[in-house]
């Protein structure tokens, strides 16, 4: 028997009351609706939804993975051994919910360390990559992050609970938000989007010009949510964080923050073309997820438009997320969220994967290898059969002409030929030099920063300028400075070193950065990358005299 359906509404009723039941039922009203200052809204009616907190722990073929739910009613017994129903991903593999550490209990408190300790611990590691690898493990803790990319990536969501509200303390802030406003020059439409969603119609308020404090907290006392599209150009913490991400990710890895007011929703049912992490940071929101339509929407290239609750069916997880919680779904999942009478929310979504599938890396391949095959391959240069036209495409699809065979297996035969020119490793370096564009520039460590030009103690002092040289000797230790900045590509007759060093905080506000090397010197970069994250002196660099060195 399916578990009986409960609306966010009288959940959040109940678990007030069991908090404490003297705080009774009454609904705050502090958050009225004042005249809107760019656009009346209608005033929002109750929460629209209806339907139960959590279905049951990682209900057998539900698509959906619950790590620590807040509720699992009606549990059915399982013949599975230690009596929890198995999961199942869409593939069919059985996956036991206790090969997924933290399912054990759905109320145990889970306790990290602050983020800001985290992030100075990475700093001691030396190696980028496994500092990306280690801030990615505390993100999803307790879920151990082989798992994780075993069983739930990019297959099925995943709610983490952990039932403590400080845990992503440090991350962002709606005070912090209103330091932004205040400080930094936002621009409606570019930096921020103000939007609702109001009786299944999303509309975006965006006027002109700069987002100041007094227009946008008059839209959100309206009933408006607020979409901050890029933290990490104001925010260090976010910067550090999704700078640090991407080595592990090897693509661009961005962020949203987006802040809604209570008993609201600001935006309709879609899915997204990135996989997404949504970090819980302040108050609580009701989360629904629900499985792709079909096929052709599983791990789409582009995210969908706006959808109705008729396109949907049921979801296959439902949550009320809380500070500190997590949830993560795949890219082609549906999902929506709306806010509860007693509290705003504040959650940053942070995303990857965008454009990184096998098809974006053909996409990339099949043009050079084409090129090739032109220039070295006769077979292909040769001449289309002079009637072709009279027997091929689809007005002569039923037709039984012999020469339509030939035509289709002489195609096929190509193709398969084609594979022999392509260029794998300089399609993967088209990849990575985009991926050097797209990303983040790193935040230095102390040490790092204190080892580099950009610690140089080079000042001016007393009327001269002091420490303006830095003198390399052969004893001299040298490494690249991280592992992922940095790409060694081959230009056509050139080689160039694309680096991310030099890379804006605002997305692509940078063209590419590289540096042509000359050929004599490639094999010294090739050992200098292969070396990291270990020192090397300057006379072990493979070059024929130490000037070069």
């Amino acid at each position: 028997m399916a578990p009986p359906r409960v609306s966010a509404f009288a959940v959040f009723q109940q678990v007030k009351q069991e908090t404490n039941p003297q705080l009774g039922l009454e609904k705050n009203n502090k958050g009225g609706i004042s005249k809107p200052s760019q656009k009346m809204l209608k005033k929002k009616k109750k929460p629209r939804s209806k339907a139960l907190l959590m279905k049951s722990e990682a209900q057998e073929g539900d698509g959906s993975c619950a790590l620590q739910p807040i509720i699992s009613s009606n549990k059915k017994k399982s013949s599975t051994k230690g009596g929890k129903a198995a999961s199942k991903i869409p593939n069919g593999t059985e996956v036991p919910p206790q090969r997924l550490k933290g399912t054990e209990s759905s109320s145990r408190q889970h306790v990290g360390p602050p983020l800001n300790s985290v992030l100075q611990d990475l700093g001691k590691i030396q190696n980028s990559k496994e500092r990306a690898k280690a801030l990615f493990e505390w993100l999803i803790s307790p879920v151990n992050p082989d798992d994780f990319f075993r069983c739930i990536w990019e297959k099925k969501p995943a709610l983490i609970k952990r039932h403590n509200s400080k845990y992503f303390n440090g991350f962002f802030s709606t005070s912090e938000f209103d330091r932004i406003l205040r400080e930094d020059n936002v621009q409606f439409g570019v930096n921020l989007d103000v939007t609702s969603y109001t009786e299944g119609v999303r509309e975006t308020h965006n006027p002109p010009g700069r987002a100041l404090p007094l227009v946008v907290w008059d839209y959100y006392k309206n009933g408006c949510s607020l979409r901050l599209l890029n933290p990490q150009s104001f925010s260090s913490t976010v910067w550090n964080v999704l700078s640090t991400l991407q080595e592990l990710f090897g693509c661009m890895v961005g962020a949203n923050t987006y802040l809604t007011p209570p008993s609201t929703q600001g935006f309709a049912p879609h899915y997204d073309d990135i996989e997404a992490f949504v970090v819980q940071l302040e108050g609580k929101k009701h989360w629904r997820v629900y499985n792709p339509r079909n096929s052709s929407e599983m791990l789409p290239q582009f995210s969908s438009g706006n959808f109705t609750d008729g396109d949907l069916g049921e979801p296959i997880l439902e949550t009320i997320l809380e500070a500190g919680d997590l949830l993560y779904f795949p890219r082609g999942f549906i999902h929506q969220g709306d806010c509860l009478p007693d509290a705003h929310s504040l959650h940053i979504t942070v995303s990857s994967f965008q454009r990184n599938s096998w098809l974006d890396l053909l996409d990339k391949l099949l043009p050079a290898a084409l090129q090739i095959a032109a220039e070295e391959d006769v077979e292909f240069r040769k001449g289309l059969p002079l009637d072709y036209l009279d027997y091929m495409g689809v007005q002569n699809v039923e037709s039984s002409d012999p020469r339509r065979k030939n035509f289709i297996e002489k195609t096929q035969v190509l193709m398969r030929k084609l594979a022999e020119y392509a260029p794998v490793d300089a399609a993967v370096d088209q990849k990575a030099k985009a991926f050097l564009h797209d990303c983040l520039p790193p935040v230095l460590t102390p040490a790092e920063k204190g080892h580099s030009v950009h610690g140089a103690p080079a000042r001016w002092e007393n009327g001269e300028v002091k420490d303006g040289i830095i003198q390399l000797e052969k004893d001299t230790s040298v490494r690249f400075l991280r592992g992922g900045i940095a790409r060694l590509c081959s230009e056509g007759e050139a080689c160039v070193l694309y680096y991310s060093t030099d890379n804006s905080r605002v997305y692509h506000q940078e063209a590419p950065k590289s540096i042509e090397v000359n050929a004599e010197h490639v094999e010294a970069i090739e050992y200098l990358l292969h070396c990291y994250p270990q020192c090397v002196t300057v006379e072990s660099i493979p070059c024929e005299d130490l000037d070069d060195k």
